[in-house]
């Protein structure tokens, strides 16, 4: 039974919601109109009616409060820079011509002008444009784009809850603008940036919104007491608003810490608060400072970063524990649902019993529905729901899919041993100079050349069964001769084979392995146009037969330069799939390696001497708090030389990361034991060189000198420019020349002349050393 205030107060909702639409029409829209094919009036009544087929689809399943203001044409951070007027110099121009273009420019640059730095959301793999920062940035509002789309959403007649990312949170994203000193410290500009947040806040409520929600994630992160103290001034200032909606200040992904008692006595009206994983922590701590009284908690029990389905008993065990500890409790996901798929109903390929084991944003929203409608009612009014959810938590549970104890077995056998290379670096080093006669600043790529739509289509007609396998191999064969053939004339010193074969660098490869599951339907956006298809990580890992051999060895036979073998690591398989939550991590990390590592000696076997192991999601699934860091940084870096450390010192490892932080994991990078690392440099002018030379990163790295996430095409005399920025850091027997990131989503034109540039910068640099 519930109280009549309990009743009262039980309102379902959620942060945010999928943009893309059923079939993806955002990214049809916003990539037709780059290209010219769209107009601008037809770009915005596609995102017009996505956002009200969202609203009204939450809605119709009960949700009482819809969000707005969380829509983006290519990303919520990009929107707040708008909406606060922090434009950088360089675009401003562009966005005073056409604001549009402009915003598009700030995401992707121009052939003059360089876009925003990106880099991961948390520990997502979402990417966001960081805020350029520096002490004179001038701030003004610009509450078109949030006071716009509540009124859309008020007009259905909807209620209604504007979000919009935290003053504190997005200051502490930024980083100094360039020419900005390194030592530069954004918190400072909180209090210039507080009066234009009051002002966006007056206009929403003017537009008619009673609640206002402002997330800020980032303090679910280690806060020095100068940011908490930024933090309680900053919701002192807006809760102390004369003319004011409501205010909801929200955090996800962790637990908050010392920023839960600064925000339960500021004067705003509400939290909404995470209550999953290692967020549930916040039960605990809220019951600590005495609760919210007088205030509104929206609690987060269902996970919106995974696709399991919820316990809806245990959901509503913790419900009932809070239910004493607010004015009023409404429920929610834990973050926005922005982080998994639309709809399990699309997939026809996952077998029906397994499918129930999912829930996907349209499935967690109804599960947030039914809580709402538990703790409102009672139990006895979801009673068959809960008995529904108890035989699909049981079927999976009790799954053969899930456990395999050939697979257990080999992974407790295990030893440190089996983690170490036989001879070290330095032993290493020297056998490959000898072994592959590479020249000073080796060029590379990164593994993927462009998908063209021919690609594409190839593989939708093998689906279909409109070609056989036998025309689809030979259009794979022609493409890599086409890449290969590119490279040597290029003159890249070590090649790839261009991956046609792949649809994903995760799904590619989990299509082959035992214990995932994947979608046909399932898209997710990792940036901006660019969507992914997770794959889910549902029982053991096991590898039943080659997966890359024949493909880089046919690339091999084609040419006298090294080919490296490319796979993607375990970190990221786990971090870019939805991981199963029935065992640790480290475990199943550990599996995945194993079966990597089987590919890696094969491919040794079959004569590749160069074998890259990309990690790019090392850094991103690095816990927010410092105090989980040491152990998961101890598995992850040993699921890496699980994976590598089985073969002879004369074959080169290399592992690739992008779009990340990577100062505070240099010493992680360096326990890789990796003999070369790429990373992505370009968009921060060479930053991570300098991290790892103040660390002695004492082995091979290849900091990018080409933006990939960019169509603009950079001149040699800009390669070459960072690349001189690099050796000053990375001495030049060290320094490799790669860009920044794979190829994938680039055109055939802009990656031959951006290479062709790389290329001709090496041999620039080179001759300058030769000369000194």
């Amino acid at each position: 039974m519930t109280t009549k205030s309990a009743a009262a107060a039980a309102r379902a909702t959620v942060y945010g919601y999928p943009r893309q639409g059923r079939n993806r029409e955002l990214k049809k829209a916003v990539e037709g109109y780059w290209k010219g094919h769209v107009t601008a009036d037809a770009l915005r009544a596609t995102a017009a009616e996505l956002r009200r087929t969202n609203w009204l689809q939450l809605a119709d399943a009960g949700i009482g409060e819809v969000p707005t203001g969380d829509f983006s044409y290519y990303d919520h951070v990009l929107d707040t820079t708008v909406m606060v007027g922090a434009i950088p110099q360089r675009h401003r121009s562009a966005v005073t011509r056409d604001a549009l273009d402009g915003y598009f420019a700030m995401a992707r640059g121009t052939q003059e002008v360089a876009p925003l730095e990106m880099t991961k959301w948390f520990d997502t793999n979402y990417h966001y444009l960081v805020p350029e920062l520096g002490p004179d940035t001038a701030f003004t509002a610009d509450s078109a784009k949030q006071v716009g789309e509540l009124k859309e959403a008020l007009a259905l007649g909807l209620t209604a809850r504007p979000v919009l990312v935290g003053p504190v949170t997005y200051v502490l994203l930024g980083k100094p603008a360039q020419g900005v000193p390194a030592d530069f410290d954004p918190l400072t500009l909180v209090d210039r940036l507080l009066p234009v947040y009051a002002e966006v806040l007056a206009d929403l409520r003017a537009a008619g919104a009673e609640w206002v929600q402002l997330d800020e994630p980032a303090l679910v992160q280690d806060r020095t007491p100068a940011e908490l103290n930024a933090a309680e001034r900053a919701y002192r200032d807006l809760g102390g608003l004369a003319d004011r909606p409501k205010l909801l200040v929200a955090s996800y992904f962790d637990r908050l810490g010392d920023a839960l008692p600064m925000l339960a006595r500021a004067p705003v009206d509400g939290l909404a608060l995470d209550f999953t994983g290692a967020a549930a922590a916040n039960l605990d701590a809220l019951a600590s400072v005495g609760g919210l009284p007088g205030k509104r908690l929206v609690t987060g029990v269902v996970n919106g970063r995974n696709v399991w389905v919820n316990d809806l008993a245990a959901s509503l065990s913790t419900l009932g524990t809070l239910l004493g500890l607010a004015d009023r409790v409404d429920v929610s996901a834990s973050c926005s649902l922005l982080h998994v798929p639309l709809d399990t109903a699309a997939e026809r390929d996952i077998e029906p019993q397994i499918l129930r084991w999912l829930a996907f944003a349209e499935q967690k929203t109804a599960e947030v529905v039914t809580l709402a409608r538990g703790l409102a009612r009672g139990t006895d009014a979801i009673a068959a729901d809960l008995a529904a959810n108890r035989a699909d938590l049981a079927s999976r549970a009790h799954s053969p899919i899930t456990r395999d104890q050939a697979v257990r077995a080999r992974a407790s056998a295990v030893t440190g041993a089996d983690g170490r290379r036989s001879q070290s670096y330095a032993e290493r080093a020297a056998a490959q100079r000898a072994h592959l006669r590479l020249p000073l600043l080796p060029t590379t790529t990164i593994g993927s050349f462009p998908q063209t739509g021919d690609l594409r289509t190839a593989r939708a007609d093998l689906r279909a069964g409109r070609i056989d396998t036998a025309g689809y191999e030979e259009r794979i064969r022609a493409e890599i001769q086409e890449v290969i053939s590119f490279q040597e004339k290029t003159g890249i010193d070590v090649l790839v084979h261009g991956e046609p074969e792949r649809n994903d660098m995760v799904q590619y490869f989990a299509e082959q392995l035992t214990g995932y599951l994947t979608t046909r339907h399932g898209w997710v956006q990792s940036y901006g146009t660019r969507y992914v298809r997770p794959p889910i990580l549902a029982g053991d890992i096991s590898r039943p037969e080659p997966m890359t051999v024949r493909w880089t060895t046919y690339a091999q036979s084609l040419t006298s330069r090294p080919v490296k073998g490319m796979l993607t690591g375990p970190v990221t398989m786990l971090a870019w799939s939805f991981v199963r939550d029935d065992q640790p991590l480290a475990d199943t990390a550990r599996q995945v390696a194993l079966a990597l590592r089987d590919e890696v000696n094969d491919l040794e076997a079959a004569g590749t001497s160069v074998i890259q192991v990309d990690e790019p999601a090392l850094r991103e699934t690095l816990p927010l708090r410092g105090a989980d860091r040491a152990g998961y940084l101890d598995w992850a870096t040993e699921a890496f030389r699980l994976t590598t450390s089985g073969v002879r010192p004369q074959t080169q490892i290399h592992t690739h990361m992008c779009y990340a932080e990577f100062g505070d994991i240099v010493q992680a990078i360096d326990d890789l034991d990796a003999d070369v690392i790429s990373l992505e440099a370009a968009r921060s002018h060479m930053q991570v060189a300098r991290e790892l030379a103040a660390h002695g990163y004492p082995r091979e790295a290849g900091p990018g000198v080409y933006d990939i996430h960019s169509p603009r095409v950079p001149s040699t005399d800009e390669a070459a420019e960072l690349l001189r920025t690099g050796l000053r850091a990375i001495p030049a027997e060290r320094l490799w020349v790669n860009p920044d990131c794979g190829l994938k989503t680039r055109a055939w034109p802009e990656t031959r002349a951006s290479l062709e540039h790389l290329v001709a910068a090496a041999r620039t640099v080179r001759d300058e050393l030769s000369r000194s």
